[in-house]
C-alpha cells in the first residue's frame, strides 16, 4: 500500500507534517496544550475547524496554507528538484546574528571566570584568618 495520497484529509495532512518533522504525538499534544489522545484524534478527523488549524500549524511551524495544500507527492518532488538544482548550493540563513551570540559567550565566561578568581581570593581570606587565630 502507497503512503502516497492525494486526499483532503486534513488529519492525515497533519500526520505527515508531524512525521516528517520528526515528532512524536506526544511532543506536537504538549507544543498545543493537550493530551496525545486528542492528537490521534485530530489526526483521524477528516475536517478541523481553522481556528483549530492556526494552532496547529503554529505548534508544527508551519502555515496554515502549508496544511491545507500538503501533498506527499508535491513534498517528494521539492527534495527530488532540491537534490538535483542546488548540489552544492546551500542559503543557509540564521535567525540569529552568530557574532551577537559569540560575544553572549564570551562574557558570560568572563563573568564566570570572575566569580571563580573572588571564590579563590575569599578562600584564601578564610585560610589566613583561621591561621591568625591559632
Amino acid at each position: 500500500m502507497s503512503t502516497l495520497t492525494k486526499s483532503n484529509h486534513i488529519g492525515r495532512k497533519i500526520s505527515r507534517i508531524r512525521e516528517l518533522r520528526d515528532m512524536k504525538q506526544e511532543a506536537l499534544a504538549q507544543a498545543m496544550g493537550t493530551n496525545q489522545q486528542a492528537i490521534s484524534a485530530l489526526e483521524n478527523s477528516e475536517n478541523i475547524s481553522d481556528e483549530k488549524l492556526v494552532e496547529v500549524a503554529k505548534a508544527l511551524g508551519v502555515s496554515v496554507e502549508a496544511l491545507k495544500n500538503f501533498s506527499d507527492e508535491a513534498a517528494i518532488n521539492y527534495f527530488n528538484n532540491f537534490a538535483d538544482s542546488s548540489a552544492g548550493t546551500f542559503n543557509n540563513h540564521c535567525t540569529f546574528n552568530p557574532l551577537d551570540k559569540l560575544i553572549e559567550v564570551y562574557e558570560e565566561n568572563k563573568k564566570l571566570y570572575e566569580r571563580l578568581v573572588q571564590a579563590e581570593k575569599d578562600k584564601v581570606e578564610f585560610l589566613e584568618k583561621i591561621v591568625k587565630n591559632k
